[in-house]
């Protein structure tokens, strides 16, 4: 593994099965960590105003968001009944000892069913993507990392959109997983086939510039870092700092879309749950628009500690459990092709 690439040398260096592999344990091991902390978030935000009946609130764990429905101001799925916090430690603890320690994990499965898939899918690309992109653009190479973000995020995102929108009218007309059909029909013969890609726009205008700004800070950072250390070989340290400070500056740069993205959400969840017709315009300009006039140029930065907080972690967990996976089966390949060639010349 180099520190001038995500891998060495990148696309014959493990396969993509493997690549997928060591996203799929990167992706487990960022939710195991960080939903947690939303669930606490979300109880501690429950107990200050509690969500009333039809509202809905979006749970982000690091990987991706969920929209969840309020039922007379408590959804099971999610969060019980708030309780009497005094803090964030305070609520860890009562939490586990009044509902046990699973409870810390109550939202989960949804990121296991949709958010391990597409990232899997996010990462193989980029690494895929940017090992082709290297050798195709030469003297540009150092530009590789941003343009193959930029598309894997693409890809990702458009492959998962329509299965978010799903799960959102599953959860606001309360219904099972054993009416998906139904809902994907009455949803195409209601509203076209391009209803299921409803919100793509503004997730895209989020996602694909967090992407870019990600993987190009990434790379550079991690090179930074190889040189800084002297050593030709990216550690885990260097590549947990690299995907910290590199998501940081990402959440950053693109928390007004974020905000954006997060109101649309709630919007749409809370006209699935009331039966509402889509009335008020919700293209990326007019949301903006709307914010301003609500609450003033500052409110497309609203969340910002909370957001940081969230992704720098998530960024450095995911990115450097990837690496050391992939290293890992660089490593095994390796040994693989060495005992192959001691055999052959036996």
């Amino acid at each position: 593994m180099s520190c001038k690439g995500s891998v060495a040398p990148a696309g014959d260096a493990i396969t993509p099965l493997q690549q997928m592999v060591a996203s799929c344990s990167g992706a487990l091991l960022t939710s195991l960590f960080v939903t947690p902390l939303d669930v606490v978030k979300i109880r501690l935000q429950a107990q200050k105003s509690p969500f009333p009946k039809g509202k809905c609130f979006v749970y982000c764990n690091g990987l991706m968001d969920h929209i969840c429905v309020c039922e007379n101001g408590n959804t099971k799925a999610w969060y019980k009944a708030p309780g009497h916090f005094n803090g964030t430690l305070d609520a860890f603890v009562k939490i586990i000892r009044s509902e046990g320690i699973k409870a810390l994990w109550s939202g989960l499965p949804p990121t296991l069913v949709m958010a391990v898939p597409a990232t899997m899918i996010y990462f193989t690309c980029y690494d895929q993507l940017c090992a082709a992109l290297r050798i195709r653009m030469g003297d540009y190479s150092q530009e590789a990392p941003l343009v193959a973000g930029a598309f894997a995020r693409v890809g990702s995102a458009t492959v998962i959109s329509p299965l978010e929108l799903i799960r959102t009218k599953l959860q606001a007309q309360k219904q099972s997983y054993g009416e998906l059909t139904v809902c994907i029909r009455s949803a195409i013969e209601n509203e076209g086939w391009l209803s299921l890609w409803r919100g793509l726009g503004p997730t895209l205008l989020r996602d694909v510039p967090f992407s870019a700004l990600y993987w190009y800070n990434y790379e550079k950072g991690k090179s930074w870092l190889c040189e800084w250390y002297n050593t030709r070989e990216p550690t885990f340290t260097i590549t947990f700092l690299s995907g910290a400070v590199s998501g940081s500056i990402a959440s950053i740069v693109t928390l007004p879309f974020d905000v954006v993205k997060t109101r649309r959400q709630v919007e749409l969840g809370e006209q699935q749950a009331k039966h509402l017709s889509h009335q008020v315009s919700s293209s990326t300009l007019s949301v903006m628009k709307r914010i301003v006039a609500q609450v003033g140029f500052g409110g497309l930065f609203t969340g910002f500690l909370p957001r940081l907080i969230k992704v720098a972690p998530a960024c450095a967990i995911m990115i450097s459990t990837y690496e050391f996976g992939k290293a890992f089966f660089y490593k095994r390949n390796q040994e693989r092709i060495l005992l192959s060639l001691q055999t052959s010349n036996t």
